[in-house]
């Protein structure tokens, strides 16, 4: 309901004889223009209601450089990071904003229901090309795999959905991306301040022109579409030389894919998850459940709580509790898993347990037996 028909309904119910019988005519009149003033405010007006970033800027509208957050941006890029102002005037000059961006950013894949998003990456052609490049690359997966210690089939999964092995790296210009982002995109405004300076920083280290590369509207690149923070953290060089290229080294690619993970503590060989059935049958377990990624429990209590034998996680780390939808034509509700630790080290990558399933479903598809 509009805030004007708000308005209207407590208008007619006010105003009518009958509305309250426990008001007199004239204590309703004073409650009502009360009520209109506070109701009807700005204030009140839904979440849903309020404008989005998108709805404030126009496509291609300029970026005003001399405004006090570019300032110190630049303050920092200079003082901090030993950027010349001059180098840093050609770069910005005529940055504008890319309106589809914010558009895009609000309608994210990961607000879907599972059973909608899963198929937008789980196909016959995805699990094919899948299993062809397991075979392809199975010399080099020997190598990562003994290096990095991370199970191959997840890394060609986690390939496969990103970049569809390679061959969609995303047409946004990323240096637009992330001066749109930091401009106009107020939610998470200093994220991407902070990703635009990794974003210079790596293509300075790498040789990269910050103006000609392309990549996902939140400002993801190459193969591997990492941010450039998990650029500069993660990536490597596995072709024996010392570039770390996510965009043209197949080599690198995987091993930066691997890396990643390993630094958030997968474990070769145990689980990624275990189905816990269709009901949670404690609070417990229902409010670790509502907690998303962080809310997490002892995989014992997990085991007593739904009486099941679940094997131990490495370290005897905690589980988290994931529910996933399930399509109503076949039945609703939603089916359960204990996320155990190879699980969470996804959600580092991308923090929907809906991706991380996904990955999972996908990396469980083309195992070759």
């Amino acid at each position: 309901m509009t805030s004007s028909k708000r308005c209207t309904s407590f208008l007619t119910t006010l105003s009518h004889p009958f509305g309250s019988p426990l008001l007199h005519r004239s204590s309703a009149l004073s409650l009502s223009v009360f009520v209109i003033f506070l109701f009807c405010s700005p204030f009140f007006i839904s979440a849903a209601e309020k404008p989005k970033a998108a709805d404030l800027v126009k496509d291609g509208q300029a970026i005003d450089l001399a405004s006090e957050r570019y300032e110190k941006l630049f303050q920092e890029l200079q003082v901090q990071h030993n950027f010349n102002r001059e180098e840093l005037d050609r770069l910005f000059a005529g940055v504008s904003i890319d309106k589809k961006v914010l558009e895009l950013m609000d309608r994210q894949w990961e607000a879907k229901p599972y059973y909608q998003y899963r198929p937008l990456f789980i196909t016959r052609k995805t699990i094919s090309k899948g299993k062809k490049m397991l075979s392809k690359h199975q010399e080099l997966l020997d190598r990562i795999e003994a290096r990095f210690g991370v199970e191959r089939e997840v890394i060609i999964a986690i390939w496969g959905i990103e970049s569809r092995f390679g061959s969609h790296r995303g047409s946004f210009n990323v240096f637009e991306t992330l001066n749109t982002l930091f401009d106009a995109y107020p939610r998470r405004s200093s994220f991407f301040r902070q990703e635009l300076i990794y974003f210079l920083i790596v293509c300075r280290e790498n040789n990269m022109d910050p103006l000609k590369i392309k990549g996902s509207y939140a400002g993801a690149f190459g193969q591997t579409q990492f941010i450039p923070s998990s650029f500069h953290e993660y990536a490597v060089s596995f072709d024996d030389d010392a570039i770390r290229d996510v965009f043209n080294s197949t080599e690198d690619v995987l091993a930066s894919i691997a890396n990643y993970l390993r630094h958030f503590h997968w474990t070769l060989k145990t689980p990624i998850y275990i189905d816990i059935g269709s009901e949670l049958k404690t609070q417990e377990l229902i409010s670790a459940h509502l907690k998303g990624r962080k809310g997490k429990v002892d995989y014992q209590t997990v085991s007593e709580a739904q009486i099941l034998d679940l094997p131990v996680p490495p370290e005897n780390r905690e589980l988290t509790i994931v529910g996933l939808e399930i399509d109503p034509a076949h039945g609703g509700g939603y089916r359960y898993l204990a996320g155990y630790p190879n699980f969470q080290a996804i959600t580092e990558w991308n923090h929907s347990n809906r991706y991380a399933m996904a990955v999972t479903e996908l990396a469980e598809a083309i195992r070759i037996p």
